[in-house]
């Protein structure tokens, strides 16, 4: 008998949404995962119809429920299951990313690459540029100054 209902963990689990299932938990957890527009807890359950989206940032990917499976898909087989529903707004957002070159990296971890700091540079050296600008500072004032 085919089962109504299957949790929504194990459901973008087995899909290929997360790599593995607790990654999927927690996202529900974190509230990155939404069933219309509701937070879903782990345990909530998804139907066939249901539109179910998950934060990746820094996009918001959306999914039509095919069809329901506990058991993890192989690649080809996953469009049988969801359909992908996301906004083009969306897509475009993550091609803005891929082509601006950030690479997401905290703050202090890593050096970086041989590239980014010729891009950093140039990028300084253009905010530095002394074109059109006077930076000669009159000595005898900042001496008047110290005098009084």
């Amino acid at each position: 008998m085919a089962k109504t209902e299957v949790r929504i963990d194990k459901w973008i689990w087995a899909v290929r949404i997360f790599k593995t299932r607790t990654i999927a938990a927690d996202a529900c957890k974190k509230g990155r995962v939404m069933i219309g527009d509701v937070i879903a807890k782990p345990s909530r359950m998804v139907k066939v119809g249901d539109v179910v989206s998950v934060r990746k940032p820094p996009v918001t990917y959306s999914f039509k429920v095919l069809a329901l499976t506990e058991n993890r898909l192989g690649a080809k087989l996953v469009p049988e299951y969801m359909e992908n529903v996301t906004p083009q707004s969306q897509l475009d957002l993550l091609d803005v990313v891929r082509i601006s070159g950030f690479i997401d990296r905290r703050k202090g971890l890593g050096r970086p690459t041989k590239r980014e700091g010729r891009e950093l540079s140039r990028f300084t050296d253009s905010m530095y540029d002394t074109d059109g600008w006077d930076f000669d500072f009159d000595e005898d004032f900042f001496d008047e100054e110290a005098e009084s």
